[in-house]
């Protein structure tokens, strides 16, 4: 933490929670608003259903890559030049989709979308970190994500109303402005978080002994599949809206709100309740909450699936009720990755994230491929991604309970 926090931001703390929540909308932004307009996309320049799933796999394995970098980078160099960096160059490659007029070129300018659109979301928890001690810390990062809920819920009837009333090319110019103004915004009020003791030397040893310190600890990666692993459970319906809402629920690009907006609200209310946790229950009890719900939520969309016909009128609602559970845990188990090794948040900032990132990237190539074409398929799927989570989860509070009962 540093030293002269109290210094380096005297503001409110939901002022600093709503900037940094702005830092981590690019990401959904990214791939919510362009959702509604595959069919057109695909049309436009002659792509097929599968080179249309690539600009999505590109965009997250460029995502997963430099996750293993900005966090480092930042530890080095500074919380704000990193920002600013990766805002400017998402500006630039939301230029480059605009403008393109090829699957090719549209897969080039996704990938360097995917290269700098995690700095922000990886930052601001190192952010977060440096200047709050432990239940403040979870109080902000559960108030990032009540705002943050707020850009994935607008930005498919954004896309759709774009791709509606103008063209599909208008989605990318709209990421352009809004990278524009973000990039402002930052250089106006984020302070550098960082001390200057707490940086890391900027050299290739350092850097390589401190990914093998974290990935050498088992406690990390338990930690990284309990937080990112489920995540996939609902980011496998987010990656297959247009056959999961199109297709099987018969929804129209402007109808697709109605999914986004249960799920986000389902993680602002989450995230809600876990600020409401902090300091007041132990993180273990808060976890496992959250675990619980998600569980409940995935067999009951299993056996629906099962026996029912998918409709609109139900199908939304155990998705929404597993994020609500979802949102609960993750600023528990972000903080306890973060606190593993202080000297390194930004580097286990990035890694947790890669770990994510590669998980959403194979989801995105393989898995939602695969699964698609059937509810059951789909709802399966998402239980078996909650599984793997729950089982890093048991192992990590049987193993190292001291971990999970560190209350800071």
């Amino acid at each position: 933490m540093n030293p002269d926090a109290k210094q380096v931001w005297q503001g409110p703390r939901w002022k600093l929670a709503v900037l940094l929540a702005t830092l981590g909308m690019i990401g959904p932004f990214s791939i919510d608003t362009y959702l509604p307009a595959f069919s057109g996309i695909a049309e436009s320049i002659g792509a097929s259903p599968v080179e249309m799933q690539q600009t999505l796999s590109a965009y997250l394995f460029g995502f997963a890559f430099m996750n293993l970098f900005h966090g480092a980078l930042s530890d080095s160099f500074g919380r704000r030049p990193v920002v600013l960096t990766g805002i400017g160059v998402f500006l630039v490659a939301s230029v480059g989709c605009a403008l393109s007029q090829s699957v090719g070129a549209l897969v080039l300018f996704r990938t360097l979308q995917g290269l700098s659109a995690g700095a922000g979301i990886v930052v601001s928890r190192a952010v977060i970190r440096d200047i709050f001690p432990p239940a403040d810390a979870q109080r902000v990062m559960s108030q990032v994500t009540i705002y943050f809920g707020i850009a994935p819920a607008i930005a498919p009837i954004v896309g759709g109303w774009l791709f509606v009333h103008a063209d599909w090319h208008a989605i990318f110019w709209f990421l352009a402005l809004i990278s524009l103004m973000l990039w402002l915004a930052v250089w106006r009020r984020l302070p550098e978080t960082l001390h200057v003791s707490e940086r890391q030397a900027f050299r290739a040893g350092n850097l390589f002994r401190g990914y093998l310190q974290l990935l050498s600890d088992p406690r990390f990666i338990l930690l990284a599949l309990a937080s990112g692993v489920p995540f996939n459970g609902l980011f496998l319906y987010v990656l297959s809206a247009p056959a999961f809402l199109g297709g099987h629920l018969g929804l129209g690009p402007t109808e697709f709100f109605w999914f986004f907006v249960l799920n986000i609200g389902g993680i602002m209310a989450g995230a809600w309740v876990s600020g409401r946790m902090a300091g007041r229950l132990t993180r273990r009890r808060q976890v496992r909450h959250g675990f619980l719900i998600m569980f409940v939520a995935s067999i009951t969309n299993v056996l629906a699936n099962l026996l029912f016909q998918a409709h609109v009128s139900w199908a939304l609602l155990p998705i929404a009720v597993f994020s609500f559970g979802w949102a609960i845990n993750v600023p528990v188990v972000t903080l306890m990755v973060l606190d593993l090794h202080p000297t390194r948040r930004g580097m286990a900032s990035s890694l947790q994230s890669c770990v994510a990132s590669v998980a959403n990237g194979l989801v995105a190539g393989l898995v939602a491929p695969l699964v698609m074409g059937s509810t059951v398929a789909m709802s399966a799927t998402a239980l078996a991604m909650l599984a793997i989570g729950l089982a890093a989860w048991l192992y990590l509070r049987q193993r190292w309970p001291e971990t999970v009962r560190y209350d800071g």
